[in-house]
């Protein structure tokens, strides 16, 4: 669960500190660099000994309200519609937070696939509490991915202006879905993302970005054996 978090809190990390450079140094980029410097202090906390897996979950927690605490600079659009207020699921009530449900949910999907070919059972987890129908294993290493892949796709859609306001619906209850025309495209623009060549920064290997899940199931699978000393989580510079 540490090895996981550390990965996770680093990616959201790193997802902030390019953000902050590219908006220079106006006061958005020195507001996501002051987050940045408080997540930096939350892996020293997690590196700590002694730490239970609910003071973990502690931490994951103070981490995610901090990074979704600042994710609406990192929206440049100018529509309204594409304003975020704080995460929100099941359902999501707005269309960025319904673009994210739904590429994490592409994403686990993978991510079961690649443990489920290892050999390892999607619903152990280490993170995530066992609960009856929750692959929670994959959960755990979705946490390393979220922000790198997901995350960064659904900011492209938007800022790029690939998917519109008139892309989503809301219903009488409040949740907000995708049109179908709209969904086909962003997994058009999820399926080219896992084209893309990336190097494997424990490896030091190039490969497709949909080939990394995969590597990091190998990789668990042989910490757990006792091959490796630790578990290297995916951490994109």
């Amino acid at each position: 669960a540490r090895f996981l978090l550390m990965g996770k809190i680093a990616n959201s990390r790193n997802v902030l500190l390019r953000a902050a450079r590219d908006h220079g140094g106006d006061g958005r980029g020195e507001r996501l660099r002051k987050v940045a410097d408080r997540l930096e202090r939350c892996l020293v906390r997690i590196q700590g000994p002694d730490l239970s897996l609910d003071e973990l979950r502690g931490i994951e927690g103070e981490c995610g309200a901090l990074y979704f605490g600042v994710f609406d600079v990192l929206v440049t659009s100018e529509d309204a519609a594409f304003r975020f207020n704080g995460r929100n699921r099941r359902p999501p009530l707005d269309p960025v937070n319904c673009l994210l449900s739904f590429l994490y949910t592409l994403l686990l999907h993978d991510i079961r696939g690649a443990l489920e070919c290892t050999g390892l059972d999607p619903a152990v987890g280490f993170l995530h509490r066992d609960r009856p129908g929750r692959p929670g294993l994959a959960l755990d290493l979705l946490e390393e991915f979220r922000s790198v892949v997901a995350d960064r796709l659904t900011l492209s859609l938007i800022n790029l202006g690939q998917v519109k306001s008139k892309d989503f619906r809301a219903l009488e209850s409040g949740a907000v879905l995708m049109e179908d025309d709209a969904r086909k495209q962003v997994i058009l623009a999820y399926q080219k993302r896992k084209q893309e060549e990336v190097e494997h920064p424990f490896l030091k290997e190039k490969m497709a970005v949909g080939l990394l899940w995969h590597m990091q199931a190998l990789l668990l699978a042989r910490y757990i054996r006792g091959d490796l000393d630790g578990y290297p989580a995916y951490i994109r510079k």
